[in-house]
């Protein structure tokens, strides 16, 4: 049983897998769609993906929703204070995020991604580039994760379809993640 900072009882949210991965000149990241509440699917086609910066960005959440779309909007007014500069951008976010009063109390975990560089950005600040451009956050980010490992090197897979199977590993596995996957994919320059 969680609480807030008022000692209300919140109700025991699970939501998410989101994989960010890099093969080749492909910029792939995904999300499930199953929101639950406890033992419950509340939603199953949440959009947990957005595009910012014109599109040039991609950035998927896990965490409450309406923190994550805060953090979205903020994000995109960094982006817009610092454009084609994404990791400047997520680090001004991230200071935001852990000195604000208000943002402190956000609960989510952000993965970024534009041509260059992929990002976690949390609320304590940090802003962490993988070292092999794989990202996988939330309840069944861990699956995802290894299962993107697992196929990264295969030629014969381009990063869509193993961001894909990775998807449906985590969801064979993960009781938060459903196969309502969404996929979005930087276009190459």
């Amino acid at each position: 049983m969680q609480t807030n900072q008022n000692g209300v009882i919140l109700p025991n949210w699970h939501a998410t897998t989101i994989l960010c991965l890099r093969k080749g000149k492909d910029v792939v990241v995904a999300g499930d769609g199953q929101v639950s509440m406890g033992d419950t699917v509340v939603k199953s086609n949440a959009l947990k993906i957005r595009r910012l910066a014109s599109g040039s960005v991609i950035t998927g959440f896990a965490g409450a929703t309406a923190d994550a779309f805060t953090l979205f909007e903020r994000l995109e007014a960094k982006l817009e204070q610092f454009p084609r500069q994404l990791t400047r951008a997520c680090v001004e976010l991230a200071k935001d995020w852990r000195t604000d009063r208000y943002l402190r109390r956000l609960e989510a975990l952000l993965a970024v991604a534009d041509a260059n560089v992929s990002l976690i950005v949390s609320g304590t600040g940090d802003v962490l580039e993988p070292e092999d451009g794989l990202i996988g956050i939330g309840s069944g980010g861990n699956y995802a994760l290894a299962a993107a490992r697992a196929l990264i090197d295969r030629d014969d897979l381009d990063g869509e379809t193993i961001a894909r199977k990775s998807m449906e590993i985590a969801a064979g596995i993960c009781v938060y993640t459903n196969t309502n996957i969404v996929i979005e994919k930087l276009a190459e320059k």
